[in-house]
């Protein structure tokens, strides 16, 4: 209870627990602790006892014949209480971690929402993350690209190997999926006029999605697969070998979910004439997620913005300042912008999301759910609405080439 009110509420549960234990004498025994085992005490001559110890019975029953005043104040100082206790878990959290791993290259982000692993080969960053995932808080590892193949990577390399493919191609604009030649996606991948164009003349945002994916890219691509694994952030947690990666190591019975790999591969938002939409609407993965960048094609072409311009456009958005110092690096190169939300907020964001639907006319069915249906891509105008009315505030993080971004279960974003 608020200190104010301290001398009118009655004892609380914890209270009675703690100024009884030690006092009760459960059964015929007596120990004298608070919470015995379950035993017997000769139920079966059916001479005496009982056969379970009711805990809250002999709490009571011991108030009561303690004489425990029910409108007695707790013994302890709420006020002090309070004022004794970390006020930011997080500021707690990290003033133990820089003490605990000094060893270890990082720093956090987002309004320390993120921890950012800064040094991929340092064996020793499992132990930090395990101290942040207790937390289901996202993580930034940066530099994967370095132990990978890159040449494996490029556009032209996997159009020139998989081009006869077919695949599902998404329009991110009006979501229409069509079944289409690979190659045609490879092509106005980093060439903007080889790109298909919309009814109205503009160029089309497309996406390869999940394509290929989980035993279909092993068998697919058998070279880049072994090169994702070997070059995963983590292993411990990450691998499909990784002593800690739970999923992994389910029994042959358990449904387990998609694990991936999947080529996840979309044009640039900053070459089209909309930048309020996204190539990945607002969704919530059932799993764990690692997403590495493994490639960032530059495009070129009219109408297409400029590196600088790009930055520029980046600059805009509700960034931390290492990621505005990370953007003014020369050797980084920005591929993707994502924003994030806790776990925690969905019934908000979700809310929200269908009082805007009503808000522009749009149909609310009971049985759709805005998260699920992934149909939002919730825009810069929508994320300062988001956090003015419902107090839900957005995590920005731009992922440069070679990051791998870490979300636990149930983490909402968009990219």
């Amino acid at each position: 209870p608020p200190a104010s009110q301290n001398n009118e509420q009655g004892s609380t549960l914890r209270d009675l627990l703690t100024t009884t234990a030690g006092k009760l004498r459960l059964g015929s025994t007596d120990a004298g602790i608070a919470f015995a085992p379950v035993y017997s005490t000769g139920a079966a001559s059916g001479k005496s006892g009982r056969t379970m110890p009711n805990i809250l019975d002999d709490i009571i029953a011991s108030v009561v014949e303690n004489k425990i005043p029910p409108n007695r104040a707790p013994k302890m100082n709420v006020k002090s209480e309070i004022k004794d206790e970390p006020k930011d878990d997080k500021k707690c959290i990290q003033d133990e971690c820089s003490k605990r791993y000094s060893d270890i290259q990082y720093s956090w982000i987002c309004d320390k929402h993120v921890l950012w692993l800064r040094d991929h080969k340092n064996s020793n960053n499992w132990k930090l993350f395990k101290e942040c995932w207790k937390q289901g808080r996202p993580v930034l590892v940066s530099g994967m690209h370095k132990k990978m193949n890159f040449s494996l990577w490029k556009a032209e390399s996997i159009s020139l190997d998989f081009g006869n493919q077919q695949a599902d191609i998404l329009n991110c604009k009006d979501s229409i999926i069509s079944n289409t030649n690979v190659k045609e996606f490879w092509d106005g991948f980093e060439d903007v006029s080889k790109r298909q164009k919309v009814k109205n003349g503009e160029t089309a945002l497309l996406k390869l999605k999940d394509w290929p994916s989980g035993e279909d890219f092993k068998a697919m691509m058998p070279a880049r697969y072994e090169d994702l694994l070997k070059s995963l952030p983590l292993p411990e947690y990450c691998s499909p070998e990784g002593k800690l990666n739970l999923a992994s190591h389910l029994p042959g019975f358990f449904v387990r979910p998609d694990l991936g790999p999947r080529l996840c591969s979309a044009y640039g938002v900053a070459a089209t004439k909309d930048h309020d939409i996204g190539t990945t609407n607002l969704h919530i993965e059932v799993s764990d997620v690692v997403n590495i960048l493994v490639y960032v094609g530059i495009a070129k072409g009219n109408g297409v913005l400029s590196k600088s311009g790009v930055l520029k456009k980046l600059e805009e958005e509700d960034l931390d300042d290492l990621l505005r110092k990370r953007l003014k690096d020369s050797s980084e190169l920005p591929g993707a912008l994502w924003h994030i939300y806790a776990g925690k907020d969905a019934d908000k964001i979700r809310e929200f999301l269908q009082k805007i639907a009503k808000e522009q006319g749009l149909e609310v069915l009971p049985e759709h759910d805005p998260i699920r249906d992934q149909s939002w891509y919730v825009n810069k105008k929508l994320r300062q609405r988001l956090f003015e009315e419902y107090g839900v505030k957005t995590c920005t993080v731009i992922q440069f080439l070679g990051d791998a971004i870490i979300l636990p279960a149930g983490a909402l974003h968009q990219v």
